[in-house]
């Protein structure tokens, strides 16, 4: 009887789940022996909708897998535990855990992290990221008892944390580097157009302020200090400047990588090592 290939796939995000969902419908999935690693201590769940989260849909509302889905199609899930290193000589993959798997094929899926900009200031308590689960939980522990939100960051994923503010109860401001909003897929009128809505729903907005400092407040948790003196204070600071491509292993271990960050692939999905 022939081996199964061993497949592993490093990240349990939506891109991750979605690979096993297409591989396990596939006719030879059962010549298959599919490992994933999850960095997360539950499994995919759908962040394009998290916002919703403050409206009242649970992480169980959120979940992107069918109950009993991994059980039914034989594939392991190394919850809360991630990928640390390759070794594409032998072809092994070892988690932090210090578990060593073996491959034939490996799947990275590894997805993106937020940037967060090193303003001084910036590691307090009750300032946050927006892009996980927990980081939601935590977002709403730390807005108990306050009364002030502001995102730093201005594009989509600024404006949809702005509204997980606003739902907290917050009043909320947004502040962008750039003369408007969404300065990468508006021009000058579109920008004043979204300026115009976004403020209609009862969220200040700030824009062209370049944030110097964050330090203790007087009526609030924190003080921004922008370059043109102007201050904010603020109970909740949320950051939502961008992300990254998480492509630290691909550097680490000598994959191919784009100028600007990224995974190289060909039409196929492949990176340089062609499994």
């Amino acid at each position: 009887m022939a081996s199964k290939q061993k497949i592993l796939v490093i990240g349990n995000g939506m891109v991750g789940h979605k690979f096993l969902e297409a591989i396990a419908a596939q006719p030879e999935a059962a010549g298959y022996e599919i490992t994933t690693f999850c960095e997360e201590s539950r499994l995919a769940y759908d962040r394009v909708h998290l916002t919703e989260f403050f409206s009242g849909r649970s992480a169980d509302d959120l979940s992107l897998v069918e109950p009993g889905f991994y059980e039914a199609n034989n594939i392991r899930v190394l919850l809360g535990d991630k990928a640390v290193s390759i070794d594409r000589s032998a072809k092994t993959v070892t988690s932090e855990q210090g578990e060593t798997l073996p491959y034939d094929k490996l799947v990275l899926a590894t997805g993106s992290f937020p940037f967060v900009p090193p303003i001084p200031g910036h590691k307090r308590d009750n300032c946050f990221v927006y892009r996980t689960i927990e980081d939601l939980e935590a977002i709403r522990a730390g807005a108990e008892g306050g009364s002030v939100g502001v995102v730093i960051g201005g594009g989509l994923l600024g404006l949809e944390a702005a509204k997980a503010l606003k739902d907290l109860g917050l009043t909320t401001h947004v502040v962008e580097f750039a003369p408007r909003l969404m300065a990468v897929q508006v021009d000058d009128g579109g920008g004043a157009m979204l300026r115009q809505k976004i403020e209609e729903l009862g969220v200040q907005v700030h824009t062209g302020k370049n944030t110097q400092n964050i330090e203790d407040g007087d009526k609030h948790f924190h003080k921004m200090t922008f370059a043109d003196g102007d201050v904010i204070e603020t109970d909740v600071l949320l950051f939502s400047a961008g992300i990254r491509p998480q492509d630290h292993l691909a550097r680490e271990f000598d994959l191919e990588v784009g100028e600007r960050g990224g995974i190289v692939v060909n039409d196929y999905c492949q990176t340089s090592d062609p499994d």
